[in-house]
């Protein structure tokens, strides 16, 4: 399972969404992340080892002109120069905490596209959250978010934005379609582990929304679905070969998407 959760710059520390029928939502995400003979993810939507990864916040009026999108939590190395390049680059300010001496401490922003993100300060190690079972082994079979991508008219203009405003540097990943062969792009964190991918709406992908998909893995991806349609969701599309799915996107109860993955 990649781990785009690096502490370094461009690692993926969290999600987030503000969600309107709150109470709803979360036991949607509790039910449907909560399968297998040992849950990845409590009830409470912390994982497994209590900590904290996705968040659901109820949409409250400070929240009203957020999109209802997940939205990752990314590490840059200044979010005020973050945001600034943003801004410069076609995308724009949703929200800008400052501490009581004008220091930025985080911010939401949307890119060109329209998809919203997060940037926070680099995370040392030291200073994430450790449960009291540190072992690799459990380490391994915690909820985390997995993966990210983004699937967009313009693949090149939207790396080059995210390179510049996260810091990620980006590899080609060749594909092709009917219209003949094209370049989606990994992007990578500081440390050199891949994070995200940003792809083209082409192919398979055409079809998808363009927001930041975080990928969740679950203990019984199969058990996870049923009880996606159960709660009033929606499978939108499956991905993978041989006839596994690798991941299947789903669209939550209020419109929201992410992508399952088996755990």
């Amino acid at each position: 399972m990649t781990d785009s959760s690096a502490q370094s710059v461009g690692g993926v520390l969290s999600a987030d969404i503000a969600v309107p029928q709150h109470e709803r939502v979360v036991e949607f995400y509790s039910r449907v992340l909560g399968t297998g003979d040992t849950p990845l993810w409590r009830h409470d939507l912390m994982n497994n080892l209590g900590i904290p990864i996705i968040g659901v916040g109820e949409r409250v009026a400070a929240y009203d002109h957020l999109p209802l999108q997940w939205m990752p939590h990314i590490q840059v190395s200044d979010v005020a120069a973050s945001a600034a390049r943003a801004l410069e680059q076609g995308g724009h300010e949703l929200m800008h905490h400052k501490d009581e001496r004008g220091q930025s401490e985080w911010a939401v922003l949307g890119d060109p596209n329209g998809a919203a993100f997060g940037i926070i300060p680099a995370v040392p190690s030291e200073a994430v959250p450790q449960s009291g079972d540190s072992s690799s082994d459990s380490a391994e079979g915690a909820g985390r978010i997995s993966w990210l991508d983004l699937t967009v008219p313009d693949a090149v203009a939207t790396r080059d934005f995210y390179q510049s405003v996260v810091g990620w540097s980006a590899r080609e990943m060749e594909m092709e379609d009917a219209d003949g062969r094209y370049a989606d792009y990994v992007l990578s964190t500081g440390d050199g582990s891949a994070a995200a991918g940003v792809c083209h709406a082409r192919g398979a992908n055409q079809e998808l929304p363009l927001v930041w998909l975080i990928y969740l893995p679950v203990g019984d991806l199969a058990e996870s679905l049923r009880r996606v349609g159960e709660g009033g969701g929606e499978v939108v599309r499956s991905g993978g070969s041989d006839g596994e799915s690798a991941y299947v996107v789903i669209r939550d109860p209020v419109g929201a998407y992410l992508a399952l993955m088996p755990g």
